[in-house]
């Protein structure tokens, strides 16, 4: 049977946001595109995510189950042999890293990436027929290639994109789709005019028997202004199907200033009217878009179909359900906090080593708090936040504004840069309870994330209960009772 275009199919009304590092996981994407919505898994670390899950023990032997249908079985083979420990290493025990990615990468770790995305994307549309979405940052450029191609390998519906501007990944897609080879330029700091670095890769060097017919998901890009917009659609290389209009209070990175930077007295990002996206302009492209950014409520699910939208974007909401792979006692902490009306988030100017403004949550015995943050030793062993720089021989260095300064500037980095930034690599893998042990009785500090909906999470708990989940959520936006959510195989309410 012939597979549909994703961009024939119904738009759905809510997307689920792909959030941090395992945040939006599979279990939590599955959840939602159950319920007839968009499910969102996050790209980002998904090789860490995969072999620490399986040097963890794989408790309940989802990522083994996943494996066993990876088109490549011998490839599946080796990474359990390599990374998987029966019953789990002990919590004083390092994990294994995976090689870390540079412009032509080990064949094991673009093998390994390949698997990663595709064990997340087929364990998320497992047994249901719902949409399911590939999340990733346009900034973390090395991984992206081998993350696209092992989530088509899975049948993913979309990819979503944003942090930059990534007008070369519709053409990829379609390249992909057709097993063509495909490439994809270098971001590198101070590059020799002329000169382009490249990132390459071949689909028939991890071919499949017998080959897979890959279809071409829908691509969204994720922009915070009318101009991004304007430009993907007009001069991307490929089709656009629509993009994601992301507000200033949304959680994670969010886009700087327009104009230069001034900050507040707590040491926030000035935002004025310039930064709110021109929704005529956006909505004169022709394409759907979603609006993201405290649209959590039914009312503003509303107001945004009123403004043209095909519906909403919601992140926060379901970082903190059952389903979401937020370390429990993070996530009760907010809760607590949320629901005491003391919960306090922070768009950090320094926090990423991006450079872009980074929304942190101040919790004690994480990354928030400055005793902690003091005491951190730095370092840089992830790298997928690195950013590329050309060495006086031509070559391609990374370096971290992250890492230690003096390992900075030994990298021709200014030495200002590092003050305040935080390693997310580490700290977002912590956060969903695989961070890496430093000790006896220590392991890498958490960082915790969120929207300024966070104050208001109360409101999805059922009467009575400690904890909701994503179907609470659903719920609410559509102004439903779980019984008439359940009776509806698509449920939709009056906008």
């Amino acid at each position: 049977m012939k597979q549909s275009d994703p961009a024939e199919r119904s738009l759905p009304l809510i997307i689920q946001g792909g959030m941090g590092a395992g945040v939006s996981g599979w279990k939590l994407a599955r959840a939602v595109a159950k319920c007839g919505h968009l499910g969102v898994v996050s790209g980002t670390a998904l090789n860490t995510i995969l072999v620490r899950r399986l040097q963890s023990g794989d408790a309940d032997g989802r990522m083994r189950h996943a494996l066993a249908h990876y088109p490549r079985p011998a490839a599946a083979q080796k990474i359990l042999k390599c990374y998987f420990i029966p019953g789990g290493k002990e919590p004083w025990q390092r994990y294994r890293l995976a090689p870390v990615y540079s412009p032509v990468s080990p064949p094991n770790l673009v093998e390994l990436t390949v698997a990663a995305s595709f064990v997340e994307i087929f364990l998320a549309k497992e047994g249901h027929p719902g949409l399911v979405g590939l999340n990733l940052l346009e900034k973390i450029q090395l991984p992206t290639l081998a993350s696209l191609f092992g989530a088509m390998l899975a049948n993913v519906d979309y990819v979503l994109m944003g942090a930059g501007i990534p007008r070369t990944i519709p053409g990829i897609l379609d390249q992909l789709a057709a097993w063509g080879k495909v490439e994809l330029k270098l971001d590198v700091e101070g590059a020799t005019a002329g000169k382009a670095h490249t990132i390459n890769f071949d689909p028939a060097e991890f071919s499949t028997e017998p080959r897979t017919s890959l279809r071409r998901p829908a691509f969204l890009a994720i922009v915070s202004s009318a101009t991004l917009a304007m430009t993907l659609a007009r001069k991307s290389n490929g089709r656009v199907d629509g993009f994601v209009v992301e507000g200033l209070s949304a959680g994670g990175h969010n886009a700087p200033p327009r104009g230069g930077m001034q900050l507040s007295e707590r040491g926030e990002p000035i935002y004025g009217p310039r930064d709110a996206p021109n929704l005529e302009t956006i909505r004169n492209l022709g394409l759907p878009f979603w609006l993201a950014g405290s649209f959590s409520t039914p009312n503003k699910l509303r107001e945004a179909v009123a403004a043209g939208a095909t519906g909403v974007q919601i992140g926060t909401a379901f970082a903190f359900c059952e389903e979401s792979g937020l370390r429990d006692d993070l996530k009760q902490e907010v809760i607590r906090k949320s629901r005491l009306g003391i919960i306090e988030i922070l768009t950090d100017p320094r926090a990423s080593p991006t450079g872009l403004p980074f929304k942190v949550v101040d919790l004690a015995g994480t990354v928030s708090d400055a005793a902690v943050y003091q005491h951190r030793v730095r370092g840089c062993d992830l790298g997928y936040l690195r950013q590329a720089y050309e060495k006086p021989d031509g070559s391609v260095g990374y370096r971290c504004a992250a890492e230690s300064e003096a390992a900075y500037v030994s990298k021709g980095g200014n030495a200002a840069d590092t003050t305040g930034r935080k390693c997310l690599c580490n700290g977002l893998l912590a956060t969903i309870g695989l961070g890496q042990a430093t000790g006896a009785n220590h392991s890498e500090p958490a960082i915790v994330t969120a929207g300024e909906d966070v104050a208001f999470i109360e409101r999805f708990f059922p009467p009575g209960q400690n904890s909701y989940r994503a179907v609470d959520v659903l719920c609410s936006m559509m102004d439903l009772s779980r019984e008439a959510f359940a009776s509806s195989p698509m449920p939709q309410m009056a906008v």
